[in-house]
């Protein structure tokens, strides 16, 4: 972990990008070196970024383009959803074929463990979800001119799928380690597994059982994963160009989830060390390396990878910024999570070292103190948590950390905006990162 930067600190997170290549011409567009912009400054002294140009944050219209896909089946048994038409049906069918094909193979194995385990996983994968990670890898690789349509196509496709499963197995690990008993609503992995458990009378503590069989269903999702990229057909330079960034992913997920845990454990922190955090448990893995992914597949320049890499440093880090107002101030009908959990958790993030830095500044110890004592409380419910959301909106760091979602979304947009790339992908990519903006208050 870092030492203590100020709160200001976001270009360092993750280490700098390697330095870009020698600008490149496209028809009316210039390639800009474009780093993640520094924090908005607050109260507590530090230096604020020159003001960003305003920018319409309302979703572009898509521009459909409906392409037939599916290399292992004959023409006439093609799914006439396309990616470019609609991206999330295509995953969902790839998912789904994928999922249906694994289930017999285990089924062969042991019937027990296909229907206690690979059905769950299977469910959990197909039952929700907005397809985020597979929708940057599909139109950074389109951004890049990879075609729509046809066997290349249909293999970035069925690997861009297989970040749903490293997904899936984040959701599920994350669950178990936080002890959350929601996802998405419904009961998580783990209290789903403890109550069968318990209905079948088998002996031993449920929990425990619920806890290892969850374990297990994360780490078949993972190998899964792998599977499933490297089986999707790409072809063998392809598949070269990929193998860096696709290794460095999913150790970088797995770092980040263990820092996270460490900084549960540690308590406090400083806002540099939650940023990092959220550039490796979430930032990264969401955005920037999928479109690194795509990027690559799609063989683009050296100079047209670095500038989608840090647009996508930029908004992968707005992602979890979003993500750790909601674990405040969202709804359980939004989050289909617990209200508060990311303070009942005594989660380290970057909302939470903002409010505890500025009550310090300001020489507020009571409220830091009351603060404090919030981060880690289970009980935390009703009129107690709607206090701790009111302390923290009062030391402004709510409208803080908007307004660095703002900024890294506004150059995340300009960074796509000047690079050589195709239009309509780009629109679709500017789209996407609009959506992290935040909106009216949950």
């Amino acid at each position: 972990m870092r030492g203590q930067p100020s709160e200001s600190a976001v270009t360092p997170v993750g280490g700098p990008l390697p330095p870009p290549a020698p600008a490149r011409e496209a028809p009316g567009r210039l390639l800009t070196s474009a780093a993640c912009p520094p924090v908005p400054a607050d109260p507590s002294g530090t230096p604020a970024p020159p003001p960003a140009a305003p920018r319409d944050t309302r979703p572009p219209t898509p521009t459909p383009t409906p392409t037939p896909s599916r290399r292992s089946r004959p023409p006439e048994e093609r799914s006439s959803i396309g990616p470019d038409h609609d991206l999330p049906a295509a995953v969902e069918r790839v998912l789904a074929e994928h999922l249906a094909e694994r289930r017999q193979e285990a089924a062969r194995i042991s019937d027990r463990f296909a229907a206690d385990i690979v059905t769950l996983l299977a469910d959990f994968v197909l039952g929700g979800g907005k397809r985020l990670r597979p929708a940057f890898l599909w139109w950074a690789w389109r951004a890049c001119g990879g075609p729509p349509s046809g066997d290349d196509a249909e293999a970035v496709l069925r690997a861009a799928a297989a970040l749903e499963l490293i997904q899936a197995c984040a959701l599920i690990h994350d669950d178990l380690m936080d002890g959350s008993p929601l996802r998405r609503n419904a009961p998580a992995a783990h209290v789903v597994l403890a109550r069968r458990h318990r209905a079948a009378g088998l002996r031993g503590d449920p929990g425990a059982f619920g806890a290892g069989a969850a374990l297990l269903a994360g780490d078949l999702a993972l190998a899964w994963a792998d599977d499933l990229w490297h089986g999707a057909g790409l072809a063998p330079s392809a598949q070269r160009r990929a193998r860096g960034p696709w290794q460095a992913m999913r150790t970088e997920m797995v770092a980040g989830q263990y820092l996270d845990l460490y900084g549960q454990a540690r308590g406090g922190g400083s806002a540099a060390a939650a940023l990092e955090v959220a550039h490796l448990k979430s930032g990264l893995y969401t955005v920037e390396r999928p479109l690194h992914l795509g990027a690559v597949l799609a063989g683009a320049p050296d100079a047209t990878v670095a500038a989608l890499r840090r647009a996508g440093r930029a908004a992968g880090l707005a992602f979890q910024l979003r993500d750790d107002l909601l674990g405040v101030f969202g709804s359980p009908d939004r989050t289909g999570k617990p209200a508060g959990e990311d303070i009942t958790e005594g989660k380290p993030t970057y909302l939470m070292a903002v409010a505890l830095r500025r009550a310090r500044a300001r020489g507020d110890a009571a409220v830091e103190r009351e603060l404090l004592a919030a981060l880690g409380s289970p009980g935390l419910t009703g009129a107690r948590l709607d206090r701790v959301r009111s302390l923290v909106t009062a030391t402004g760091a709510r409208a803080h950390v908007e307004r660095v979602m703002e900024r890294l979304v506004g150059s995340a947009l300009d960074t796509l905006d000047r690079a050589p790339l195709e239009r309509t992908a780009v629109r679709h990519l500017s789209g996407l990162a609009r959506s992290f903006v935040p909106g009216p208050p949950p």
